[in-house]
């Protein structure tokens, strides 16, 4: 395995997405007991259902006789049943029955690919295995999502561009009061600025050196074991309701080479009372400008090209993209380096 081709492929591993790591695949309530959902995830096909326990399950969408998608098929009694032949396969990814032809030699063998799944926040994580890490680590989320005295709702996009894009955009602060000036919440606050980067106990903060609160002035991207997420704080009028800012919790998800799926959880710390009303406020109200927000980014992200990375000039504010870029392409390199070094043993 020559230099350039060691190169080559952690470019592919950073471009299609880490393994070892948890994504967030789909909304808990998309995945059911009475029909499969198909989704995509690192160039992969998977399908997710509920057993007969309520517990989602996620293997491979493809059946193992013909490789029609199972995804297009039906749950039985808490395993799949594809729609082509009736083939039935259960959340390890084994045979079970092949209605049509009883006793078939099929029956009994594991022949799709399974992945643990977990649920949080109204969400679907998936576990995507690597040489460095098989076994999935624990799924550590946010404080925001695991504590009372946050509440909030996950809102979901699908974005025509490559997520690490989406985790530039992300990295990016200064964009704020650019693209979002005419935004309910982000036409404020000075167009020149400096960046400054700090490091965290768990990963990284960019923000503003001159400004603070008053418009998208900073991200802090958290990274553990198994996962990664950033978040960010958007300033509130107090005509927004109670709680202050608004603070977005933010996980993106690979689906393949030129297509990305963010999940945002817009959050206030709020509690009783007040938790009600910014629960009704944000549906009647701020739902339709954050999604216009949300809209703005996606629109300006696919219509880069794919490859606008590679003649791109960079300067003092891309801090933040620079240093994302540079997580990515480390782990990369350590997961591509533990994979030749297994093959490697094994010849």
């Amino acid at each position: 395995m020559t230099a350039i081709d060691k190169k080559a492929l952690i470019e592919e591993r950073v471009n299609m997405g880490l393994l070892g790591q948890w994504y967030p695949v789909a909304k808990s309530v998309e995945v059911k007991g009475t029909r499969p959902h198909g989704v995509k995830a690192l160039g992969q096909k998977l399908v997710l259902w509920r057993d007969g326990s309520g517990k989602i399950r996620c293997i491979e969408d493809f059946c193992p006789h013909r490789g029609a998608p199972l995804s297009y098929g039906e749950v039985h009694e808490g395993n799949i049943g594809c729609r082509y032949h009736g083939v039935i396969v259960n959340g390890d990814g084994v045979v079970v029955r092949v209605p049509a032809m009883p006793e078939c030699a099929l029956e009994g063998r594991k022949a799709l690919k399974s992945f643990e799944v977990t649920e949080s926040n109204d969400a679907a994580f998936v576990y995507f295995p690597s040489a460095e890490r098989p076994e999935a680590p624990e799924l550590v989320m946010p404080k925001e999502l695991t504590s009372d005295a946050w509440a909030g709702f996950l809102c979901t996009s699908l974005w025509e561009t490559n997520y690490r894009y989406a985790l530039d955009n992300l990295a990016d602060p200064m964009h704020g009061c650019y693209l979002h000036s005419e935004s309910f919440t982000l036409a404020y606050g000075s167009k020149q600025d400096l960046m400054k980067l700090d490091k965290t106990e768990n990963g990284f903060r960019i923000e503003r050196v001159g400004q603070t609160g008053e418009n998208f002035d900073w991200t802090e991207f958290v990274v553990h074991a198994g996962d990664m997420f950033c978040f960010l704080d958007i300033p509130y009028p107090p005509a927004a309701g109670p709680g202050g800012f608004m603070r977005i919790v933010g996980f993106v998800l690979p689906v393949d080479a030129t297509t990305c799926k963010v999940f945002f959880w817009r959050m206030r710390e709020v509690s009783g009372l007040a938790r009600d009303s910014w629960r009704f406020l944000y549906r009647a109200r701020l739902e339709a400008n954050h999604w216009h927000v949300l809209e703005q980014d996606r629109v300006m992200l696919e219509g880069m090209p794919d490859d606008a990375r590679k003649r791109e000039m960079l300067y003092q504010h891309d801090l933040g993209v620079s240093r994302i870029r540079q997580m990515l392409t480390r782990a990369a390199k350590s997961q591509i380096e533990v994979e030749l070094a297994q093959a490697e043993a094994a010849e």
